[in-house]
């Protein structure tokens, strides 16, 4: 394996096993994104294989500090990044280059070279997002569950807008073409929802402290909702892109097989290559197999009576279970649903909880397709050499 697949294996596993659940924004998720941004922005850069692979091992290190606290993560990533490397046997002037990449993903700090640049760029590349809403509102979730602080909407939507327009720039040429665009859109969907705040202050009485307190409260939930479901989303698109990935390298595999290896065995001469041959479609379709079980949609339906709908036993919310439903009885339903914010938290739940046991089911059945292509290639190229090397 390479140094970037040993480096993503090891910070998985790091934020897996080390990291708390209350940073929303600042954990493998933001990582992975970051590390693909860079690699987006180095296909358009002219730049060294060596150093592309120095950004993308800071990267995945950059945020590692977080498994003890956030101030002065960055540093803490450093040693955890040392370690690391030390035990990959690389030289100091290589783990040297990686810290100051890690060091220049300080907020305040003003990138000095091109590779810096692109770090930068990477690590707030989400300015750019499509889904930057979601994205500000794990990290203003995650502040508050680390008692970084609490803002109200307004407070929120300010300070955003004064980062996204005076406090940030994108450096890399790329960036400034492509993404910065992006964020201008973004900047000015913040200063609409500016503009409906203050007038809706404008004509909203002042409440009382407790019903504040309420609303508050259920925003931190809806908020926890969305973007918990957002993470589950993504990670079942990533889930799905790595099986495709595999899909498509087995069918070309088999195709090459087929049309030139195959045809060819039926010679006398050739006789020993069949087992060879036999063991490397074997793993490809085995591949393909399970590939396309962690892709398969596993639907399940529920039957009920109307007395369960009446008694809320029944998640109105799940295709599954409403397509059984006449549009009346469902609309009467959904009123009900709606009316009873105990009723709808509850169905959310229950879909967070079966989309979590599907998330669970696709990434076990993932890692068995890996390992079936990883060993069926070493077996194969094994066996060729072997049926040379004993001619």
């Amino acid at each position: 394996m390479s140094i970037l697949d040993n480096a993503k294996n090891y910070v998985e596993i790091l934020f897996k096993d080390k990291l708390s659940s209350v940073y929303f924004y600042h954990n493998f998720i933001h990582t992975a994104y970051t590390v693909n941004k860079a690699e987006e922005i180095m296909k358009h850069t002219p730049v060294s294989e060596e150093d592309q692979e120095k950004v993308l091992v800071a990267l995945w290190f950059h945020d590692t500090g977080y498994i003890e606290c956030a101030m002065n993560h960055e540093e803490r990533g450093v040693e955890i990044m040392k370690k690391f490397l030390h035990q990959e046997n690389y030289p100091e002037s290589y783990i040297s280059d990686v810290e100051k990449l890690i060091l220049a993903t300080k907020i305040a700090y003003v990138p000095q070279n091109l590779l810096e640049k692109i770090v930068k760029d990477a690590d707030f590349s989400h300015f750019a997002g499509h889904d930057y809403n979601d994205i500000s509102d794990a990290l203003r979730k995650e502040w508050e569950l680390t008692n970084v602080r609490c803002f109200s909407n307004e407070e929120w939507n300010a300070g955003n807008l004064d980062m996204l327009k005076n406090k940030h720039t994108f450096y890399t040429d790329y960036a400034k073409e492509n993404w910065e665009p992006l964020k201008k859109k973004n900047i000015k969907k913040i200063e609409k929802k500016l503009g409906k705040e203050e007038e809706k202050k404008e004509n909203t009485d002042t409440k009382s402290d407790n019903k504040k307190d309420k609303e508050k409260s259920d925003r931190s939930v809806d908020t926890l909702f969305r973007v918990t479901l957002n993470n589950h989303t993504r990670l079942s698109d990533i889930a799905d892109s790595k099986a495709n990935i595999l899909l498509s390298v087995n069918a070309v595999i088999i195709s090459v097989c087929l049309s030139v290896l195959v045809p060819k065995l039926d010679a006398p001469k050739n006789s020993h290559l069949i087992l060879p041959s036999f063991i490397l479609l074997l793993s490809s379709v085995l591949t393909i197999v399970f590939a396309i079980l962690s892709t398969k949609p596993n639907v399940t339906k529920t039957t009920f009576t109307s007395q369960d709908i009446a008694n809320r036993k029944v998640n109105l919310l799940f295709f599954g279970n409403f397509n059984q439903m006449l549009f009346d009885n469902y609309l009467d339903a959904m009123r009900d649903l709606i009316k009873d914010r105990d009723y709808i938290y509850d169905s959310m739940v229950k879909d967070l909880y079966y989309l979590g046991k599907v998330l669970d089911r696709k990434y076990k059945l993932l890692s068995i397709t890996y390992k079936i292509f990883m060993a069926g290639i070493i077996i194969s190229v094994l066996s060729f050499g072997f049926a040379f090397f004993s001619l």
